[in-house]
């Protein structure tokens, strides 16, 4: 954008100093994805519980366990509403303006979280499918607040520190993972002492007892709790800036309302404004050709890239349980009792958590904006190789008692790594790449990933890079 058609708004936005408002920002966002990361994942603590209460069968020698096809089901559908979420609602973002649209999915979170812990009958069937509804329609609500988490925060960010705060909002997701265990390791601990019951082995129907089927409808209730207290606070929220003057095309406004935050005089550019919307260079659709010639690369690497590491990402996080199980860290299920396992299982996924998905959230954050995207990206697929297959080519060598705990810690790394690289980058990336009109939408159209170009207003300055190479920028698409 040449100089003086950038509006005085937007550039006080890029230069201005960090301030308590970034930190509201970033609170106020984050705990959606606390919320986020606290719903999807919990319910790995709590399906081998589900197994057990429904699925028991007398005389069988193992706890009853969820038939594969419920299981997949059980772990794998609130991703299917995500994915759906992120379509609808990043779009809907771009059309309505992501205050409006936070809200809805937000709601949509806190009701949706606790009909979860509600059952229309007492059979397996009536259960699960109950469950299983509730979740998609939580994963639906889950999938927009990706898409207006990184829209807000990038459109609030100022130039110098965008990547770092962009990344803290994502980092949130670390804290509900932990919160998930932490929660998990309290109720279980709690129940497990009130009632006591002896191992499956020993006693295979009292080995859960009947207060157990509280226990999963308890942990995944709770997470209703962060998205609604965040209620209030996204509501105060005024609509982005960018959103306000390049969409809605609202002058007034939008100096009403940085004024405000930037607690500075902004000058009121009604005509700057209606000049900018009427710029057809910058007013090209999602399906037009100039879109696909300036961004068609850019939204194909950043799917790809979204693609590759969220497969192993959000695999491995789903189903620790069992690789915990595999390889002896969690004792037989046939050796503990419902709760006793319920907490085992809570008790390896904090640790997991703490030791290695919190600390690479919070490495990218800090350095982001110091070894930038590329270093970040490329380190964190190479490490994540690196370690995955030192972990599966050995596999015979690992699952032997004596060596769980070199298996565990090699383990860890690859959450470390994931989360200081790709599963962080391809989250910052596409809220800085895309213009602000499409920003929502293209950010989790596919849902959107990484791939980066530098930004100055004119499209001769753009390089694009092959996957999964990123370029540089400070600069916000407008």
């Amino acid at each position: 954008m040449a100089r003086d058609e950038e509006l005085h708004v937007l550039s006080a936005l890029d230069s201005a100093k960090t301030q308590w408002y970034h930190f509201t920002a970033v609170v106020v966002a984050g705990m959606g994805f606390f919320t986020d990361a606290y719903d999807l994942f919990c319910i790995s603590i709590v399906t081998k519980l589900l197994g057990r209460i429904y699925y028991h069968v007398e005389g069988a020698s193992k706890p009853g366990t969820l038939p594969p096809n419920i299981s997949a089901a059980v772990n794998g559908v609130a991703l299917c509403g995500t994915f759906f979420g992120q379509l609808f609602f990043g779009w809907l973002g771009d059309k309505l303006g992501r205050k409006r649209v936070y809200g809805i999915t937000l709601m949509l979170m806190v009701i949706c979280s606790i009909a979860s812990g509600l059952s229309f009958g007492k059979d397996p069937k009536s259960v699960i499918t109950t469950l299983c509804f509730f979740r998609f329609w939580l994963g639906f609500g889950i999938g927009g607040d990706y898409p207006l988490s990184a829209a807000i925060m990038s459109e609030y960010s100022n130039k110098r520190t965008r990547g770092a705060f962009i990344a803290a909002v994502f980092a949130m997701q670390g804290f509900g993972i932990l919160a998930g265990g932490f929660v998990g390791i309290v109720v279980s601990a709690s129940f497990k002492a009130a009632f006591k019951s002896s191992p499956y082995s020993t006693d295979p129907l009292g080995s859960t007892v009947p207060q157990a089927d509280y226990v999963w409808r308890i942990i995944l209730m709770l997470g209703a709790l962060p998205a609604a207290l965040t209620y209030y606070w996204r509501r105060k929220m005024p609509e982005t800036a960018r959103y306000t003057a390049l969409v809605a095309k609202d002058a007034k406004q939008v100096a009403a309302d940085m004024s405000k935050v930037l607690q500075v005089q902004i000058v009121v550019e009604q005509e700057k404004v209606e000049r900018l919307g009427q710029d057809r260079k910058r007013s090209f659709g999602l399906f037009s050709k100039e879109f696909v010639m300036r961004h068609g690369l850019h939204l194909l690497g950043t799917a790809a890239t979204w693609f590759l590491v969220d497969v192993a990402y959000y695999s491995q996080n789903l189903f620790q349980k069992d690789i915990f199980s595999a390889i002896g860290w969690i004792p037989p299920a046939q050796s503990m009792n419902a709760l006793e396992e319920v907490y085992r299982i809570a008790r390896a996924q904090s640790l997991i958590a703490l030791c290695g998905t919190v600390p690479g959230y919070w490495f990218t954050v800090f350095l982001i904006d110091h070894l930038g995207r590329f270093v970040i990206q490329l380190m964190g697929f190479a490490f994540m190789t690196i370690f995955m297959f030192a972990l599966a080519i050995p596999y015979h060598h690992w699952i032997s008692k004596e060596n769980n705990i070199g298996f565990v810690v090699m383990y860890a790394f690859t959450f470390f790594f994931a989360n200081f690289g790709p599963n962080s980058t391809t989250f910052v990336v596409p809220a800085e790449i895309f213009p602000a009109r499409l920003r929502s939408t293209c950010h989790e159209i596919f849902p959107a990933r990484l791939h980066f170009h530098d930004h100055t207003g004119s499209s001769s300055s753009s390089r694009t890079l092959p996957l999964p190479l990123v370029v540089e920028t400070k600069a916000l698409q407008t």
